[in-house]
Parts: C-alpha cells; structure tokens; sequence
C-alpha cells in the first residue's frame, strides 16, 4: 500500500470523534465527562506526537488510534477507545495539588505505549479486528504493523524524555519499568497458550492474575503514576497512586475476560465468545474449571477438544457460567477495584481530584457485563 501523508488536527479529530460515538451524553462532572476533558487536554500533544512519525507508520498510527481510515481522510466511524489510560494521567498530576498540563506528556507515551500493545498483541493472538475495524496488521499486513507498533514505543519514550519540570528522568524510569513489565506478562499470557487447562501444568486463577497484573495492571500504574511523577509528588504517593492503579487494571482485565465471551460484538468489536473460540485462558474459565461439579468436568472435556465451531463455544460459555466462572470473575473485579479504592485512600490527595479518580475507577466497571 502506498505510504500517505496524515494531516489531522486536534480539531478535526476531536470533531470526527464526537461523530462517531453516539453514545450517552457527556455531562460535566460526570465519568465520561472527566474521561473527555482529560482527552481534549491531550489530544493536541497526541496528534503533534504521531505527526512527528514517518508519514506511513503515522498513517498506520492514525488508523489504528481511530483518526483515519486506510487512506488516511478522517474515518467517521473509527474509535478512539476508551481513553482510561489519559485520563489516569492528567487526574494523577491533579490528584497531588499540580495542574493536569503537567501530565500531558505521560498522557501521550501511556496512549502510545497502549497502542503500540494492541497493535503487536493482535498480531500475536491472530485477532483480527479491533474495535469494529481490521487490526492493522489486516488492513495493512504484519510486517508494517510491527513497525507502527516500534514507531510508536519509540515515540512514547521520546515525549516522556522531553518533559518539562525536571522530572523528565523519573518518569522515564518509570516507563521503562513498566515496558519490562508489559512484555513479561505478554510472554507468560502466549506460554499459556501451550499448557493443559488441567491437571499438572495446568494455570490457576492465581498465576493468570500475576499475569494480569504485569500485563494490564501495569499500564494502568503506571498512567497515574506517571501523572504523580511529573507533578512533583514524593515517592510515597507515587507507590500509593501505582498500587490503586494495578488494582484497577486487574478489576479492567476481569470485565474484559467476561466481556470476550459473553460481550456483544457491537461493544467489544470482535465475534462472540471469541475467547472460547481462540481457546484463550481467562479467568473465568480458570475459575469454572477450579469449581468442581459436573459443569466443570464438562467445561474440562469439551476445552481439551477445542470449541472451534459456533455450537461448541456457546455450550462452553454455559458452561463456565454454570460452574461459578462469570460470577467468580465479577466477584474479583468488584475485590479489585475495592483494593484501588483503599489504595487512594491511604494517599494524601487533594479531595477534588481524589473524588474524581474515585468516580474514574468506578466508571471501569461499568461496562455491560
């Protein structure tokens, strides 16, 4: 395909984004309405960031943040996600008395690093489509989708560097932790792939949470902390932020473990039971198969044939729901996200912010189940 110039401004992205999300309305004051304040805070840098790209990896970079289409023009129907990860940043900063600016670029490199993930994940996992879309790697093939996915770590990295503050080194710490923590836990989630859903070898509720944790928790520490950092809190508050953060992506990672299998496909963007299908470890089917009963040891014959066809995944999907597995899954993101609420609580925050990040965490959960 022929590389293009993307020429997208923070207007005409945020105008082709309130289009193509027809969700609830926005009130101030509200979760979505703290979600889109912190996204238009950053947005300009974001859009500067992938304008500094080579003009086809920033095509592909576009496509992928859900600005453009394959050629480039602005795509009415593209998303831009959820935008959890900005706003964590900009409240991070918030929440320890600077001004949300200060976090702009921790905002940026989490967004990039966040992509960058998808884009190599979805190679790695075979998925492909991503929010209602091709997965780059479809639209544009793999090679070119590993490389956008290098342009944008390599761009996360050099925003952070250029932080103002005097906090730029710190904060690139931090990221650079928690990239190593990204890959740890991408190589234990493909390792599962290969071991028995029971018996020895087989992966605990446990293990996939540690897993979950370098994966996704990660990520989601470090945004806030990275707010923190960049507004100049001290190391303790840092820790508390990081920790509330982790527990926030493990209660995340369990509403997303539920949603790929009984999510409907105009939310989450790929088929239904899609998991099931992959024969991917969740937690909920961890959770099932540790539940004993005769569900359970049919979960166990049936996953160790691979529920490839329409018929069998929705049988295996009764299955885990009637062994405890979506009940237990929900039961976990509840205890999660009550851990990220105490974490924030032993943190001295300011009140406004601290309330704020409280309806944010809460707002992750709140997605249809």
């Amino acid at each position: 395909m022929q590389a293009t110039s993307v020429r997208l401004s923070a207007a005409s992205t945020g105008d082709r984004a309130s289009r193509s999300q027809p969700t609830a309305p926005v009130h101030e004051g509200s979760a979505a309405g703290l979600v889109e304040r912190c996204r238009a805070l950053v947005r300009p840098a974001l859009v500067e960031a992938v304008g500094r790209l080579h003009p086809w990896t920033g095509e592909m970079a576009a496509y992928a943040l859900g600005w453009a289409d394959t050629t480039g023009r602005p795509d009415p129907g593209g998303s831009e996600g959820k935008g959890v990860r900005q706003a964590l940043a900009v409240l991070g900063a918030e929440s320890v008395g600077a001004d949300g600016s200060i976090a702009v670029p921790g905002a940026v490199a989490v967004e990039l690093v966040h992509t960058f993930s998808l884009l190599h994940d979805d190679i790695m996992d075979g998925d492909a489509l991503r929010r209602q879309r091709p997965a780059v790697w479809k639209a544009y093939g793999t090679g070119p989708a590993v490389l956008a996915g290098d342009a944008l770590l390599a761009q996360a990295v050099g925003t952070l560097a250029e932080a103002g503050g005097g906090h730029a080194a710190a904060a690139v710490r931090c990221l650079s932790g928690t990239l190593s923590a990204l890959v740890s836990g991408q190589a234990e989630d493909l390792r599962f792939e290969h071991r028995p859903w029971s018996g020895t070898g087989a992966v605990g509720p446990e293990e996939y949470r540690s897993m979950a944790a370098r994966k996704t928790g990660a990520l989601l520490g470090c945004a806030i902390a990275l707010g923190a950092v960049l507004g100049g809190a001290p190391e303790a508050t840092v820790g508390a932020l990081d920790r509330a953060g982790r527990h926030l992506g493990l209660a995340f990672q369990a509403v997303d473990d539920v949603l790929g299998i009984w999510g409907d496909p105009a939310v989450t963007g790929k088929p239904v039971h899609a998991d099931l299908r992959r024969g991917k470890k969740t937690y909920p089917v961890l959770a099932a198969l540790t539940g004993g009963g005769a569900a359970a040891r049919e979960l166990e014959a049936l996953l160790g044939s691979a529920p490839e066809d329409a018929e069998a995944a929705a049988r295996a999907a009764t299955l885990v729901e009637e062994a405890g597995g979506r009940s237990a899954t929900r039961e976990e993101a509840l205890r999660q996200r009550d851990l990220a609420h105490r974490a924030l609580s032993a943190a001295p925050l300011t009140r406004a912010a601290a309330r704020e990040l409280d309806a944010l965490f809460t707002h992750v959960l709140d997605r249809t189940w």
